[in-house]
């Protein structure tokens, strides 16, 4: 939708791609990610971590990410001198009725953090109680739920749970040989052989889970490389919720970064221009991006001081 509309009102179909694609990075680390819930099954037997942990843990950094991506697309947008929408602003009224118009399908956030913080329903009730009132939502108030895009979406979550449950019995065989060949701690020590600094420690382990994205689906990410880079972590003080956070991005990242890159593929695909070029232009936005991460990494209350309220 966005795309294809931003190329009719006159912006290039590059900054088309590299607003929309980097945008959807956010959901990477918002309720209700179903990357959370995979990287709390990857830390069993290393560490416990909650989904509600995460959920929350990822909210503040998702608004910090978000104000990030905000911050490149105007300076693209002022740099490259792409002219005010005919009428400007359409004024706070039209985004009220446009947020009333979403409300019904926020809700879903809403009735998953909500069941879980008040003790209703566990985290799996939580995702069956919001499925019902998407069902509901989409048929009743929204109607755009058709009898096939409701096989489709059968469909598609029966191959998304099947690639995920295979992955997570492959990981579990996986952690098993890399902890009986001892790889976090070798690796461990090869990093501090390089330096002792958690700082550097950290930002060593940021660029391998960012290489290791660029090649890799997000969900095999996780699953591989949480036991080896989460025991390191915890090891120089991290928090297993923040690495969680960091794993994500990193993985959100990798998710918009060639050859891989599925987000930015299918983001090229809809805004008909080669990843060449939107490569070209994407630097303001990977900056973004590596602020937010870095703020993360470094600055733990960014995504430990919401958890901490609900201890």
């Amino acid at each position: 939708v966005m795309i294809p509309l931003m190329k009719k009102e006159g912006y290039d179909a590059d900054y088309a791609v590299n607003v929309t694609t980097h945008a959807a990075l956010v959901g990477a680390i918002m309720p209700t990610s179903h990357n959370m819930i995979i990287f709390t099954l990857a830390t069993s037997g290393i560490a416990s971590v909650s989904v509600l942990s995460l959920m929350l843990a990822g909210m503040v950094p998702a608004l910090i990410l978000t104000l990030c991506n905000l911050a490149a697309a105007y300076w693209v947008a002022v740099k490259r001198g792409y002219p005010v929408r005919p009428g400007g602003f359409g004024g706070w009224p039209a985004v009220l009725t446009a947020f009333l118009a979403s409300l019904p399908g926020l809700l879903v956030v809403v009735i998953i953090l909500g069941g879980i913080l008040s003790g209703a329903f566990t985290a799996t009730e939580s995702a069956s109680i919001a499925v019902a009132w998407a069902l509901l939502i989409t048929t009743l108030v929204y109607r755009s739920l058709t009898r096939k895009n409701f096989l489709k979406a059968c469909a598609k979550a029966c191959k998304t749970t099947g690639v995920v449950l295979l992955l997570i019995g492959i990981s579990n065989a996986f952690g098993y040989v890399m902890a009986l060949y001892e790889v976090p701690q070798k690796t461990g020590e090869l990093m501090q052989s390089v330096s002792s600094s958690p700082w550097v420690i950290f930002l060593m382990i940021n660029v391998l889970l960012f290489i290791l994205g660029t090649f890799l689906d997000m969900a095999a990410t996780i699953l591989i490389c949480t036991p080896i880079f989460l025991p390191i972590a915890m090891q120089f003080g991290m928090d297993p919720v923040q690495f969680g956070i960091i794993m994500l991005i990193n993985c959100a990242l990798g998710l918009n970064t060639p050859p891989v890159g599925s987000v930015q593929f299918v983001g090229c695909a809809i805004g008909e221009i080669s990843v060449g070029q939107v490569m070209r232009t994407i630097g303001p936005f990977y900056g973004a991006l590596g602020a937010c991460l870095l703020f993360v990494t470094y600055v733990p209350a960014f995504s430990l001081w919401l958890p901490s309220l609900f201890k």
